[in-house]
């Protein structure tokens, strides 16, 4: 059984994981229906219990999991709980990024701004429906942020135990906003390959895998030293990670990855991908490339000669070595972390994973 603080054995497949910090997200997000629906607030805890539930890697509760396990901790519904609270705050990220990122899909269905346009639209509603729904969805974002921080508090460990973990969760939360200001800077400025790493270092790097690995070992009372020395598995993996998304959201396949492979060409996003591309590429090359990419209505023909200059130029082979190389610093990284098992493995196994994906 998994309630109160019973221990169970608890295998490393990842998958057996995701289905109790659904588990414990349902459980939440049902306390906090309101009582009375009328005045529209069901909409929202619908739309948002929707979009919360379907889908997802429930990757950063994975690596909160296994901090905690790695140093220690037993298994239990209150670590389980804890650990699903990164996914609300990883809710918000992803609609906030959605707005930021004029971006229509999020894992195969529309992003939050479109649900709430498409409902202005087909209510006749007075006023814009695009303008509604963008800041409908900043609203919902906002409150799962909000909820993220309850459900956290409300875990069910010891007050001492929070306290330690929230240090690193504050910090979190701070570096995710830092790093959406980075990414807005840096398609506004120069689009460097040196910015686009600082970028994916703040923005996704520290908040998908350092953050949430740490706040689980911090939760188990790990030595100050030691959590502080997870930053060298959990740096390099968060950078595979967005390294292979930035990958996937030009080169994947859409029925896979469950987002358009154009939204970042057409916004122009500042990847390191494309910064790269930029460098190598000749006069004739950036010219092509500043001529279609970042055209909001970009077309697959047109994505298709810019996936052939990235290929031609070898940026594309580059990230992938770069994503080599930080994986094998991680993994290296971890055989010398003091982490107890079957924690250890089940951290390789997930860095493997993060960063050699096709979604």
């Amino acid at each position: 059984m998994d309630n109160g603080r019973t221990v169970t054995v608890t295998p490393t497949d990842p998958t057996l994981l995701r289905g109790r910090f659904d588990a414990a997200l349902a459980a939440f997000l049902r306390r906090q229906r309101p009582g009375r629906s009328g005045h529209g607030a069901g909409a929202v805890y619908d739309v948002l219990h929707r979009f919360v539930l379907a889908g997802g890697k429930r990757v950063r509760p994975l690596f909160c999991y296994w901090g905690w396990r790695g140093f220690g901790g037993p298994d239990g519904a209150p670590i389980v709980a804890a650990a699903a609270a990164l996914e609300l705050f990883h809710a918000f990220a992803l609609i906030h990024d959605d707005i930021l990122d004029h971006s229509d899909r999020r894992r195969g269905q529309p992003a939050m701004h479109r649900i709430f346009a498409d409902l202005h639209a087909r209510s006749g509603w007075r006023g814009d429906p695009q303008t509604y729904g963008r800041d409908a969805a900043l609203l919902c974002g906002d409150l799962c942020a909000a909820w993220s921080g309850q459900m956290f508090h409300e875990c069910g460990l010891e007050p001492a135990q929070v306290r330690r973990g929230l240090a690193v969760f504050s910090r979190m939360r701070a570096e995710v906003i830092a790093g959406e200001y980075l990414d807005v800077l840096s398609a506004a400025v120069d689009g460097s390959v040196a910015s686009a790493l600082a970028v994916v270092r703040m923005k996704t790097a520290r908040y998908t895998v350092t953050r949430p690995v740490q706040i689980g070992a911090a939760l188990a009372g790990a030595d100050p030293d030691a959590v502080a020395a997870l930053a060298d598995f959990g740096d390099p993996i968060g950078d595979a990670f967005q390294l292979r998304d930035d990958l996937l959201g030009v080169f994947g396949d859409p029925r896979v990855t469950g987002k358009s492979n154009l939204d970042d060409l057409r916004e122009g996003k500042p990847t390191v991908l494309m910064a790269l591309a930029r460098q190598a590429a000749g006069p004739a090359g950036r010219a092509r490339l500043g001529a279609l990419v970042g055209q909001p209505d970009l077309d697959h023909g047109g994505a298709a000669e810019v996936r052939r200059i990235i290929e031609a130029v070898g940026a594309r082979t580059s990230v992938e070595q770069m994503i080599r190389v930080r994986a094998d610093a991680a993994l290296a990284a971890l055989d010398r972390l003091p982490l107890a098992e079957p924690a250890r493995a089940a951290l390789a196994d997930l860095g493997a994973r993060a960063a050699d994906r096709n979604a």
